[in-house]
């Protein structure tokens, strides 16, 4: 240990050459340099749950970097990072998906085709549905993390305008237009 004097205060500070070992290494290894360590590249199964979310932190006890002077491994963190669906949107347990409609079927009501992890399920469009309404399809979402099940999936109505309508379309614009008063 080196003790240095700065005016009124002393400093302590290792030995620059043994780093505070007290010993000096001659000819050190030229893998680790006489640090007792080297860098080697180690593959971990990791399992991940299914419905983890992006940046969950998985913790491997003891597979880190080990110890200084001899002591314990550290443990390792995952990371996880789930790439982004181009068909849901994710919100916890539930996913949310765009469902397109046109006019005819938000103002009068049927049924559509909703895309589900497990597969494709028929939902029924209430009559007088507004763009951007959600309609739930319970149990069909991502796996919950905590319990057992799914979340839900939930169908966020999207009214699609026509950009070019044909003659026929036109005139039944026009009548519901005279009709409707607007």
């Amino acid at each position: 240990m080196l003790a240095e004097s700065q005016g009124l205060f002393a400093l302590s500070q290792p030995c620059p050459r043994c780093r505070g070992n007290g010993t000096v290494i001659e000819q050190p290894c030229p893998k680790c340099h006489g640090s007792g360590r080297e860098r080697r590249i180690r593959n971990y199964t990791v399992k991940i749950k299914p419905g983890v979310k992006d940046g969950t932190k998985i913790r491997l006890k003891g597979k880190g970097e080990p110890g200084l002077h001899g002591g314990p491994a550290g443990d390792l963190i995952v990371v996880t990072r789930v790439e982004p669906s181009p068909i849901y949107e994710r919100r916890g347990d539930d996913l949310v998906v765009n469902v397109p409609v046109t006019y005819a079927i938000a103002a009068l009501g049927d049924k559509v085709e909703v895309p589900t992890p497990a597969g494709p399920v028929s939902l029924t469009i209430p009559a007088g549905s507004e763009d951007g309404k959600l309609l739930r399809i319970k149990g069909r979402g991502a796996p919950k993390l905590k319990g057992s099940g799914k979340g839900d999936v939930l169908a966020r109505i999207r009214i699609q305008v026509p950009k070019r309508v044909n003659k026929k379309e036109r005139e039944l614009l026009e009548e519901l237009k005279k009709v409707r008063g607007s």
